[in-house]
């Protein structure tokens, strides 16, 4: 976040919208499902099965590669969400952009399948970041152009839903493809494709050439896309603080999830695929019941803020319960508990996120970027962090997988509290 005194808070509350028909909401959220099976199946397991056959024994190479892929796509997200915003064509402000973006993402997949190298490998995951990542800000941006109050938990709600459940069908699919290196990206992949190509066809844009003029692009709106000023948007600037401090403990966890099972089950990397894919496959039904439940709660009693320090709270007990797990039974009893608190916090967070979005009708895009660089951030830092803390105490080759997950329990409680306690325009 930085300082800006171009940013302003709009004074009078826009027309509430008309509520959107199922057909949007279904080709809506089978995007997110198509573009997440795409994205997060790398971080659930085929980045690490490639890291394990190119660079066998240094795993903290994984959290290299996602932490450079982040960071570079904390550049593409602000900068594609506000040149759609300024977008006057026939097809609309952000179609276009969908159509470009999907590929590249298409490219980076295969960049990765075919990398004979570390160095390439994160070439293309950089590649992967800049063009998915960007996407799902883009999505969120379509839910801030047409979503009204009263639908934004139930859809945050269904998005968030299939949002946990595409890396499980990505890593089932990864664990009968791991020794296809081209299939284990391509055919998740495929799934992005199919489902953005029946997003954008079906869809439809309103024609935005006849929306104001913008004015050109100069070398100060490029540097403004990226900051806005919290003095000015103090709720936003919160709830963005609070989803980077979960983001980094959940990424804490999850990006080492298979290298922590194959330590304490005593086996490879590529031998734990499929009990990566079975803790995913226990933990589906919690993270669509938290999912589902929060977001249609928190519209029912018009109440964001307790949601997500309850999703966080759940969560973070998920995450201790593995760190201190001394069997496969106690792991699949935390994975579920930490999926049902992660299904809670992402329903309702991205519902709160939107209430508290600045500039809804001319900046969306900017802001629904910006909004993402507490994920992308959080990705990006978080797993160059984690290697020192697998480091303190281990000894003999050993990681200090407990410390890690107790990390990440404290900085998704902490991002609760600070949503709860600092937001004051939502309830």
């Amino acid at each position: 976040m930085a300082f800006t005194p171009a940013d302003r808070q709009s004074t009078a509350p826009a027309p509430e919208k008309p509520e959107v028909g199922a057909s949007y909401i279904g080709l809506l959220v089978f995007a997110v499902f198509g573009v997440y099976m795409a994205f997060v199946t790398p971080i659930a397991i085929s980045l690490a099965i490639r890291i394990s056959q190119l660079a066998p024994g240094n795993e903290e190479y994984l959290g290299y590669v996602t932490g450079a892929g982040s960071i570079a796509s904390v550049l593409t997200a602000p900068l594609v969400g506000m040149l759609s915003d300024r977008t006057r064509s026939r097809f609309g402000r952000r179609r276009p952009f969908f159509v470009g973006l999907t590929a590249v993402g298409v490219v980076a997949l295969l960049i990765m399948a075919q990398a004979s190298s570390v160095l390439v490998l994160g070439l293309g995951w950089i590649l992967a970041q800049m063009s998915w990542n960007t996407i799902l800000a883009l999505l969120i941006a379509s839910q801030a152009d047409r979503l009204p109050e009263s639908q934004r938990g139930k859809v945050s709600g269904l998005g968030g839903m299939v949002s946990q459940l595409a890396p499980v069908a990505g890593t089932l699919l990864a664990g009968g493809l791991a020794g296809n290196t081209l299939l284990l990206f391509m055919v998740p992949g495929a799934a992005g494709v199919v489902a953005m190509a029946l997003f954008v066809c079906f869809v439809r844009e309103p024609d935005s050439r006849q929306q104001a003029a913008v004015p050109p692009v100069t070398a100060s709106a490029l540097a403004r896309t990226y900051v806005f000023d919290p003095r000015r948007n103090p709720d936003f600037a919160w709830n963005w603080l609070g989803k980077f401090l979960f983001m980094s403990g959940l990424t804490f966890s999850s990006t080492f999830t298979a290298f922590f099972l194959a330590s304490r089950l005593g086996v490879s990397v590529e031998e734990v695929a499929g009990t990566v894919a079975v803790l995913g496959g226990g933990g589906i039904v919690a993270a669509m019941l938290g999912a589902i439940g929060g977001g249609f709660l928190s519209d029912r009693l018009r109440r964001r803020r307790v949601f997500v320090l309850v999703g966080s709270g759940i969560f973070a007990t998920g995450a201790v319960v593995m760190a201190l797990s001394p069997s496969v039974p106690v792991i699949m009893a935390g994975a579920i508990l930490g999926n049902l608190g992660i299904g809670v916090f992402s329903a309702v967070d991205q519902a709160l996120a939107l209430d508290v979005l600045p500039e809804r009708e001319t900046e969306a895009g900017r802001y629904t970027g910006i909004y993402n660089f507490s994920t992308t951030l959080a990705q990006g830092i978080a797993p160059l962090l984690a290697p020192l803390f697998l480091a303190i105490g281990a000894s003999g080759g050993q990681k200090n997988y407990t410390l890690l997950y107790a990390i990440a329990a404290a900085l998704t409680v902490a991002g609760g509290l600070v949503v709860l306690l600092r937001i004051k325009t939502v309830r």
